[in-house]
């Protein structure tokens, strides 16, 4: 079963609550972490990397936080979770230059295929935009 890592989680609930505050106001680090019961320290962290690729915005100050770079129908998945993990693939064998060092198997492996088929549904379904809806939950935006 595929998992998301625990920054990808935390990025992607960290841009659904900014998603959800539709823009009214900055939303800080410690909101986001005490609204979800996630740790301080790696929500940090994750916003940096979201900020440092443009999925959201920071603004300094006492008023400062975070909010969304653009609107939320014009962030795609695969945006966000790259920016906190760069080079997600299901296995080591699917990174790009990969080879007999990152696998034993790697030219004999008989899930291989099998595997590139599933890596490539999941890029498609990451390319898909998201956007926040009035029940309180981002969504595909043809939902």
């Amino acid at each position: 079963m595929l998992r998301l890592s625990k920054k990808s989680e935390y990025a992607l609930m960290a841009v659904k609550y900014i998603a959800l505050q539709n823009g009214k106001t900055c939303v800080t680090a410690k909101e986001i972490a005490q609204s979800y019961n996630i740790p301080y320290e790696l929500v940090c962290k994750v916003l940096q990397r979201l900020t440092k690729n443009n999925v959201v915005t920071s603004f300094q100050g006492a008023k400062g936080g975070y909010r969304l770079s653009k609107l939320p129908s014009d962030i795609f998945l695969i945006e966000i979770l790259s920016a906190v993990e760069p080079d997600y693939k299901i296995t080591n064998c699917m990174k790009q230059n990969s080879s007999e060092e990152d696998c034993q198997h790697f030219n004999c492996c008989k899930i291989r295929n099998p595997l590139i088929k599933i890596q490539n549904e999941i890029d498609n379904f990451n390319s898909t935009s998201f956007k926040s809806s009035g029940t309180g939950r981002v969504v595909k935006s043809n939902d």
